[in-house]
């Protein structure tokens, strides 16, 4: 007779480590275009959890690194408004969660901030002449994202539509 208890826990830590396999895959996708690499392992581990959520204990157990790594990583997705830090009433521990549409979020967030670079862009342009090289670099720059400013919205429709059928 066949153990399945003995073979459940096998297919559950073949499961563990294909899992672990991904998070650390993404890791590098995400930490060349640019992310910290701790904050990479993080974020994805985040992703990975079904219920989205880890308290900084966990993910330092789940990703074998020590809770100040953890720490500098959820500060920095926190910052750039990655996850979210949630505490419930009477817990003691804070839990870092990733939002469902987290993408989505984040893009549409970033319509200050690039509303704000072509401002300062455009001051740029004033500083060292339209006419210059830098001043035509910036420029193009600046009418870059003003363009992705005006197209978001339309994109954003577009993904809930999709999203919805």
């Amino acid at each position: 007779m066949i153990d399945t208890v003995a073979e459940d826990e096998d297919m559950a830590e073949r499961a563990g480590d294909e899992v672990l396999r991904f998070v650390e895959r993404f890791a590098l996708d995400l930490t060349g275009a640019g992310f910290p690499r701790m904050a990479a392992r993080v974020f994805a581990s985040l992703l990975v959890a079904d219920e989205g959520r880890r308290t900084a204990s966990e993910l330092a157990e789940v990703l074998d690194v020590s809770p100040a790594a953890v720490s500098g990583a959820v500060r920095y997705l926190v910052q750039v408004k990655l996850v979210v830090r949630e505490r419930g009433p009477g817990e003691r521990r804070d839990h870092y969660r990733v939002l469902d549409d987290v993408w989505y979020a984040s893009i549409v967030q970033r319509d200050a901030e690039l509303l704000g670079w072509e401002r300062t862009l455009a001051e740029g342009v004033a500083a060292v002449g339209e006419e210059t090289g830098a001043g035509r670099r910036l420029d193009e720059t600046r009418r870059f994202f003003e363009f992705l400013r005006a197209e978001i919205p339309e994109l954003m429709q577009k993904w809930h539509r999709q999203r919805e059928s």
